[in-house]
């Protein structure tokens, strides 16, 4: 059971009434909404969204930034635990797999998956994604002693460049309007094309390869999606 901290005359701190805790958990979640459709969305849009005054935001964060940066992380967070179940013998899948897995959560994480890799934040967010990327960078390694990964660049680079090529597509196709089944081949094949495969040879392996089906990738992320609600719901 977790502890009450106490104030600062050394009474036990009051535990966050009901409505504020719900509150709080409102403005995360309408940011995260306003900010994947506008990242300049402003406080007022974002606590209308939330149906909340701008003045009710100021009672759970101190600026806008303060709140950027806890969206940001807790969706860098989420992110890195979809990821962390994400697994298979086939490097070359199991990078596709994590392209697949980043864009069945796109409209959850597609600003906090962007500003790791670009933006004013991106060090503190990339930091919760550290987990995440080291799990690619362990099967980018896997697949270059194999042979089935480029090998014509270092183990970073490479990592770098499947990195950005999902997070580009992630933000092109959302603003391209693509349909889920073309954004979910589309991030697959960039990200195995920066892996070295060829668009015919990688268009194949997604042909040939029933874990990466539309359809297998969506039931498996609404399984750890449920998952990670869960968790998020204990944590609060």
């Amino acid at each position: 059971m977790p502890t009450i901290p106490a104030s600062r005359s050394g009474a036990p701190a009051r535990a966050p009434r009901r409505d504020a805790t719900a509150n709080r958990e409102a403005l995360l979640v309408a940011a995260a909404a306003a900010l994947n459709e506008d990242i300049d969305a402003s406080l007022e849009a974002i606590a209308a969204r939330a149906g909340l005054s701008r003045r009710a935001v100021y009672g759970h964060f101190a600026n806008r930034d303060e709140l950027l940066i806890d969206v940001f992380t807790r969706g860098a967070a989420r992110l890195a635990a979809l990821l962390d179940p994400v697994s298979h013998p086939d490097a070359r899948v199991e990078i596709a797999l994590f392209g697949a897995t980043l864009w069945a959560e796109v409209e959850h994480i597609r600003v906090s998956a962007a500003l790791a890799v670009r933006g004013p934040h991106r060090e503190l967010v990339g930091t919760a994604l550290d987990p995440a990327r080291e799990r690619l960078r362990s099967t980018v390694g896997r697949g270059m002693a194999d042979g089935t990964i480029r090998a014509d660049l270092d183990r970073e680079t490479v990592t770098r460049l499947i990195e950005h090529a999902a997070v580009s597509v992630l933000d092109e196709a959302t603003r391209a309007k693509l349909s889920d089944r073309d954004g979910h081949r589309l991030v697959i094949l960039a990200a195995l094309s920066a892996a070295g495969m060829g668009w015919r040879e990688a268009d194949d392996l997604l042909a040939a390869t029933p874990e990466l089906a539309f359809d297998a990738v969506q039931d498996d992320d609404a399984m750890q999606h449920d998952a990670v609600q869960d968790d998020e719901g204990a944590d609060r």
